[in-house]
């Protein structure tokens, strides 16, 4: 990797509550003042379109990654520093993935579960040690936690499951935990 890089899962849509939209501002700012890479699925609407301008417009260093069949669907933003098309939906998970060097989940859908359950199982399957965060913003990932807590209870996973994933309160949060994590760019 280049220099250190965060890959970012959340909504191409904007979400009810406008504070979705500026934690994901929050961090794309947050995440260029850090000189830390910006990676996401190279949307330009929602919370998706929030972070990498957010990232632009604090000179951050941005790296979108979408499929082709999504180009004109989540309107791929192609002023990026790094614009990649692939073919399918799992290459554009498996090139983010490769490309960072911790994971934050902000609030979003079915894909954003999809990423986030991808990624997680791959750590529960040691098949990576990497950070995974989940912002958990006016309490949108309350009924997921609640989710992984009984999926442990009802002995369908070790609760090291629970341990894979850092669930966090705000942006501002993350950003602090990755401090700790993410090696800071020469």
């Amino acid at each position: 990797m280049p220099k250190p890089s965060i890959c970012v899962y959340c909504g191409s849509r904007r979400g009810r509550h406008p504070a979705y939209m500026t934690e994901a501002a929050a961090l794309g700012t947050g995440l260029a003042q850090r000189r830390w890479r910006l990676v996401y699925g190279a949307g330009d609407v929602g919370l998706m379109g929030a972070v990498a301008r957010a990232a632009q417009d604090a000179g951050g260093e941005t790296f979108g990654v979408i499929p082709q069949h999504l180009v004109d669907w989540e309107v791929g933003k192609t002023d990026l520093t790094r614009y990649v098309v692939t073919e399918t939906m799992h290459e554009r998970k498996k090139v983010m993935f490769m490309n960072c060097n911790a994971v934050v989940v902000l609030p979003g859908g079915a894909g954003s579960l999809d990423e986030l359950f991808e990624v997680l199982t791959w750590r529960q399957l040691g098949l990576h040690d990497k950070p995974i965060y989940l912002v958990n913003t006016k309490g949108y990932w309350d009924p997921l936690v609640a989710l992984l807590e009984h999926v442990v209870f009802c002995d369908f996973a070790d609760a090291s499951l629970l341990d894979f994933i850092t669930v966090t309160r705000t942006v501002d949060e993350t950003l602090e935990l990755l401090t700790e994590v993410v090696p800071q760019p020469d």
